[in-house]
């Protein structure tokens, strides 16, 4: 039985990282962290993980093959990385490892990165586009949640060359998507029938869709233009991707082009109407819903995920399935919860 462990189990997404992994028939956990909560048993700070025997420690207190960090950035390489040099495989949840430049990610993120020689080692983890490299990999990067929906959005097309160079991307994420926080922006008085627009000077996951998708182009590096936007609910995300065709398309050849790409990939489906979040609560699909708009020439697509889990946690077992040699799909095969 392979053993794991969770670098800051308190957050979002480590919870949810415990949640999917105490069921997952192929590891173990034994050993959470989080120094804020250090010494309680996990059940108890969190009772609806109280069937995981399990007490909160401030590091990791047991030999583990696999680490999982969900840390803030910075945080996630500084812990990770004597872990990974002593053999242990990894998937940092958090940022740290996302952006193949060590400059671009000092100047999005303001810190100086704990170990820049383990950057070009890392593989951006959408199973989806980089399985073989996955595969033999130690380090994982787990892609952000808003990056997650649109790579797998627009990577078709992008790859085919049938889309322009050019694309915009709105999201609307719920709450969670900003962790545990006590900024009065995210409480219920100011969610509450309200939405709004943020990170317009600039959002730190617009470098990694960048980076991803102009990695795969046919025409050159590709522009993006990212808009998130906050909506009162508590998780997920929907994205809607707008492209300009290059050469004429039906919508018959576009949805067989994104029904060949993602055919043996069980996690990204596409769907024969526009997706909703709450088709995706608690599971790890990313629904995909291309439209062509032929008179305009113009493509748009509609994803839907759980930002916890296909937009972290979720992705995170996925790839530690695959660099494992397990089956893709262990831990992972639970229905969406609707309505």
């Amino acid at each position: 039985m392979v053993k794991v462990g969770i670098l800051n189990v308190t957050g979002y997404a480590g919870m949810e990282l415990a949640r999917i992994l105490h069921r997952h028939p192929g590891v173990e956990l034994v050993s959470v962290t989080g120094r804020s909560l250090a010494g309680q048993k996990l059940g108890d700070a969190f009772p609806h993980l109280r069937a995981i025997d399990l007490t909160i420690a401030p590091e990791v207190d047991r030999s583990v093959d696999v680490a999982f960090a969900a840390l803030p950035y910075g945080a996630s390489a500084e812990a990770l990385g004597p872990l990974v040099k002593s053999g242990v495989k990894a998937i940092d949840i958090g940022s740290d490892f996302r952006l193949k430049s060590v400059t671009e990610f000092e100047t999005w993120y303001k810190v100086k990165h704990p170990h820049p020689d383990l950057i070009e080692e890392a593989v951006y983890g959408v199973t989806e586009l980089h399985r073989e490299k996955i595969a033999k990999t130690r380090l994982v990067a787990n892609p952000g949640c808003f990056p997650m929906g649109a790579i797998l959005g627009l990577a078709p097309v992008v790859r085919e060359g049938w889309v322009e160079p050019s694309v915009i991307i709105d999201a609307k994420t719920g709450v969670s998507g900003a962790g545990r926080t006590a900024d009065a922006a995210y409480g219920f008085s100011e969610l509450n029938d309200n939405s709004s627009a943020y990170g317009l000077g600039g959002h730190r996951h617009e470098p990694e869709m960048t980076q991803e998708l102009s990695a795969i182009s046919k025409k050159g590096d590709v522009s993006v233009t990212f808009v998130p936007h906050l909506v009162p609910m508590t998780r997920g995300i929907l994205g809607t991707c707008y492209a300009t065709l290059t050469t004429p398309r039906t919508q018959a050849q576009v949805i067989e082009l994104y029904k060949d790409t993602y055919a043996s990939h069980p996690f990204a489906s596409v769907v024969g109407k526009p997706p909703a979040t709450k088709q995706t609560w608690g599971n790890n699909d990313c629904l995909l819903y291309p439209i062509v708009n032929e008179k305009k020439g113009r493509l748009v697509v509609v994803t839907a995920l759980d930002n916890l889990v296909k937009g972290a946690a979720g992705s995170g077992v996925q790839n530690m399935n695959v660099m494992l040699g397990l089956p893709e799909t262990a831990g992972l095969e639970s229905l969406a919860i609707y309505p």
